[in-house]
C-alpha cells in the first residue's frame, strides 16, 4: 500500500515538474506555441496540430480532412514535391502525419541541432501549399484504396465503423475518419482548396516543440517563421448534440470470418 501511494505521488510530482517547465506563447495571428526543453537525448520533435479533423468534414463529403492530410505533402513553390522528403532525410530525420476526429497533426523528429529546418518547412506549407487537380485526383484514389484495404476488407474495422454510425446520429462521429466511399468519390478539388483556406489558418493551429534545444533561442525562430502568416479568421467550432437515446441500439454485420466479434459501446 505504501509503495502504491509513493508511486502515485511521484508520478504526480513528475507531471507537475514537466508542466512547470513548459513555455507557452500566443502570436498576434492567433497561433499558439508550446515548448518543452529537454536534453535527455540529442533529438527534438516539432509538431503542427490543426483543429481540422473528421468532425470538420462537410455533410456528404466525409473523408475530406484525411484526404487533405495527403495533399499537405505535395509541395510549395519554394519546396518542390519531392524536396520535402529529401530535405528531412538529409538531416537523418523522419516525418509523418495523422488525422483524428478532432485534428490533423504533422511532425518531424530530428537531431536538436537541425530543428530549424522542419520549422521552415512547416511554416512554408502552412502558407504556400500548392497542389494541382491531377495530384488531388491521385490522392483521392489513394485514400479510396486505403479505405478498401483497412476498413472494407477488415471485418472488425468494418463493424466498428457501423457501431459508430449507429451510436451517433446528428453528430459528426456518425461518419468514419477515412470517409464513406460515395462521399470520397464526391469530393472535388475546390472542396480541398476551401478546406485549406478555412482550417489551415494560424489561429486554428498549435505548434509543439519538445527536446534538445534552447527554448529562449528557439522561440524567436518559430515566431519569425510563423508570425508573418496572416490569419483570415478562426473557423467556428459547432457543437452537435444527438437527440436523447430512448433505448438500446443494435447493429448486425454479416461477413466471412473465422470467429465472431462482439462490440458493446456506451456514449460518455
Amino acid at each position: 500500500g505504501l509503495v502504491g501511494i509513493f508511486l502515485i505521488l511521484h508520478a504526480a510530482g513528475a507531471r507537475a515538474a514537466i508542466i512547470a517547465d513548459v513555455t507557452e506563447k500566443h502570436l498576434a495571428n492567433g497561433l499558439k506555441i508550446i515548448l518543452l526543453e529537454n536534453h535527455k537525448a540529442p533529438v527534438a520533435t516539432i509538431q503542427v496540430w490543426y483543429r481540422a479533423g473528421s468532425r470538420n468534414d462537410p455533410w456528404g463529403k466525409s473523408g475530406l480532412a484525411h484526404d487533405f492530410e495527403h495533399l499537405m505533402f505535395k509541395g510549395t513553390p519554394e519546396v518542390g514535391r519531392d524536396d520535402f522528403t529529401r530535405i528531412v532525410q538529409e538531416i537523418s530525420g523522419n516525418f509523418n502525419a495523422f488525422t483524428s476526429l478532432y485534428y490533423a497533426a504533422y511532425f518531424e523528429n530530428v537531431a536538436g541541432i537541425h530543428i530549424e529546418t522542419p520549422i521552415r518547412l512547416e511554416a512554408d506549407r502552412m502558407k504556400n501549399l500548392d497542389f494541382t487537380k491531377a495530384e488531388f485526383e491521385t490522392e483521392k484514389k489513394v485514400v479510396m484504396e486505403e479505405r478498401k484495404l483497412r476498413t472494407q476488407d477488415q471485418p472488425e474495422a468494418y463493424l466498428m465503423e457501423q457501431v459508430a454510425a449507429t451510436a451517433f446520429q446528428s453528430q459528426p462521429y456518425h461518419w468514419p475518419i477515412v470517409g464513406w466511399m460515395d462521399d470520397l468519390a464526391r469530393i472535388e478539388y475546390a472542396d480541398a482548396s476551401r478546406f485549406y483556406r478555412r482550417y489551415y489558418d494560424p489561429a486554428n493551429a498549435l505548434i509543439v516543440a519538445v527536446g534538445d534545444f534552447n527554448k529562449d533561442a528557439l522561440l524567436p525562430v518559430i515566431t519569425k517563421a510563423f508570425g508573418g502568416i496572416p490569419s483570415n479568421v478562426k473557423p467556428q467550432t459547432l457543437s452537435y448534440v444527438d437527440p436523447p437515446q430512448m433505448g438500446e441500439r443494435r447493429v448486425l454485420v454479416t461477413r466471412p470470418a473465422a470467429l465472431p466479434f462482439v462490440v458493446a459501446g456506451y456514449p460518455v
